[in-house]
């Protein structure tokens, strides 16, 4: 049982990560250190607010029913 809901929500969480938008705008940027909007405080909103959100949510639950399975 623990293992099919652990089944579920790795596939939820693979999902859920890709959904999450791209921070660095320019991967050449990261490398050379012209991005500097990527270490601004910058609020998420609606959809990416949620998503952050689940993403915690699911990760959580994946360690949490991963460890229960390991102690049983």
């Amino acid at each position: 049982m623990l293992e099919n809901i652990l089944l579920i929500i790795s596939v939820l969480l693979i999902a859920i990560v890709l959904l999450q938008g791209n921070k660095a705008t320019d991967s050449s940027g990261l490398i050379t250190g012209g991005n500097q909007e990527l270490f601004q405080n910058m609020k998420e909103r609606g959809v990416e607010l949620f998503i952050s959100r689940a993403t915690f949510i699911l990760g959580v639950l994946f360690f949490v029913i991963s460890l229960v399975i390991f102690l049983i």
